[in-house]
């Protein structure tokens, strides 16, 4: 998996794969300011083979949860509570480095004083937890934290201001990726005008979260025409299904293979909008040629089989790789039921990610 994350950021860094994915980016995805974007995450699929990667995200929940299970694996499974410890505070400074990081990569020397935690009304989130936890864990780093709703925010006197305390960071977990909706307003003045460092932003969006992105990565002859080396093509083709975008040249093959493929909106996120092809209807089929979607090959998800209720069940199971700067700090799983990742399944959600110590593979613990 670490090979392949690699091998992404060595395409993405290409002049030519940036001038190519321009051509459909929003205008503010031009706009680089020097921040990396904080919590990228690369879910991958598992099988007999080389793991699939599904997607790319850049704003991926989570990861402080999963320190925190992490922990308390530790403390289940009778490991020396000093060693458990040592892993959450471990993880805590690799993440509050990962925030100081992009504050110095935009603002160099400059004081970090205030930060928000910014979604659409964050209390309703499924991972509002997790908003509070970090605001507690930048506020132990002496920095002033809120988790705000966007609409809350204003720009005046060349600022971003959450009521009277001036905001110098967002951490953005926001789905409107460019910014385009009336409450990300003040938001996106902020950031257009360089008086907030944003992170994630929506370039980060733009080059790796698009699932057009897939499709230009297994694009073996364009890869080629980039000069990208053979040895990176050959890991994205043995590690990302193929993946097409979806139009009318195309359409009546892709129907004819459906039940082989899984189509997902370019701009999609959280499952919606996405569908197994086995599963469509004419309708359907219809509104997704009216829109931007991208085919992929259907990888299945390995399965887990727990215990819920005292029953023994069997969970699907991916695995997120949480990555900064092309760098894996941490890994989880999800454990679900039904077509999609939720978090809905009995006795699904996060699990520990666990290295084995033959060196075997994955497990996933729950």
């Amino acid at each position: 998996m670490a090979e392949l994350i690699f091998s992404i950021e060595s395409v993405v860094a290409l002049p030519a794969f940036q001038a190519h994915v321009r051509q459909w980016s929003p205008d503010i995805a031009s706009i680089e300011k020097g921040a990396r974007g904080v919590f990228f995450g690369y879910d991958f699929h598992l099988g007999e083979g080389e793991p699939q990667l599904i997607e790319i995200n850049t704003n991926a929940g989570g990861a402080l949860l999963n320190a925190h299970l992490v922990r308390t694996l530790g403390l289940q499974q009778g490991t020396p509570c000093a060693d458990a410890d040592g892993v959450l505070s471990s993880q805590e400074r690799t993440f509050l480095e990962m925030f100081f990081e992009e504050w110095r990569l935009q603002r160099g020397d400059a004081p970090l004083r205030g930060i928000a935690i910014v979604d659409e009304t964050p209390e309703e989130q499924f991972l509002y937890p997790e908003f509070e936890l970090f605001a507690a864990l930048f506020r132990r780093a002496g920095v002033h934290a809120v988790v705000v709703d966007p609409a809350a925010l204003e720009y005046h006197d060349e600022a971003l201001w959450c009521g009277e305390q001036k905001i110098d960071l967002v951490y953005n977990r926001l789905t409107d990726f460019s910014l385009e909706k009336p409450f990300s307003t003040a938001l996106r003045m902020a950031y257009l005008e360089d008086k907030v460092v944003l992170t994630p932003h929506p370039r980060a969006h733009a080059m790796y979260a698009d699932k057009r992105i897939l499709a230009v990565l297994s694009d073996e002859s364009l890869l080629s025409s980039w000069e990208v080396p053979k040895t990176l093509r050959d890991v994205l083709r043995t590690g990302i299904p193929r993946t097409t975008l979806v139009n009318a040249e195309n359409s009546e093959s892709l129907w004819e293979r459906r039940r082989k493929l899984f189509f997902k909106p370019a701009a999609g996120f959280g499952s919606k909008g996405a569908y197994r092809g086995d599963k469509l209807t004419r309708r359907v089929w219809q509104e997704i040629l009216n829109a931007t979607y991208v085919a992929q090959e259907f990888v299945p998800p390995s399965v887990r089989s727990i215990l819920v209720a005292g029953q023994a069940t069997e969970l699907k199971v991916d695995v997120r790789n949480y990555v900064y700067d092309g760098k894996v700090q941490l890994m989880s799983a999800r454990m679900f039921q039904g077509q999609t990742t939720n978090f809905r399944t009995p006795g699904g959600g996060f699990a520990v990610v666990v290295a084995l110590a033959n060196g075997s593979g994955l497990a996933p613990s729950h």
